[in-house]
């Protein structure tokens, strides 16, 4: 697992695994208002979740992980 973190987009990327070569094939974005925010599953071809992205990362992950 790497996570890596844009702070002038303030948008962390949690990689579970490595995306494949052909790239991410789904994306499921959670319903922001029920959460406070944008945050976007993404899947391979075989519907695995390979990572997760977080807008406005700073207000919804431990600051240790993004620091």
């Amino acid at each position: 697992m790497k996570i890596t973190y844009d702070k002038a987009a303030d948008a962390a990327y949690i990689y579970l695994k490595d995306i494949p070569k052909g790239g991410v094939k789904k994306t499921y974005s959670c319903d922001p208002n029920q959460l406070g925010g944008m945050i976007n599953l993404d899947f391979d071809e075989n519907n695995i979740l390979v990572g997760i992205e977080i807008l406005d990362a700073s207000k919804k992950i431990p600051n240790e992980l993004i620091s």
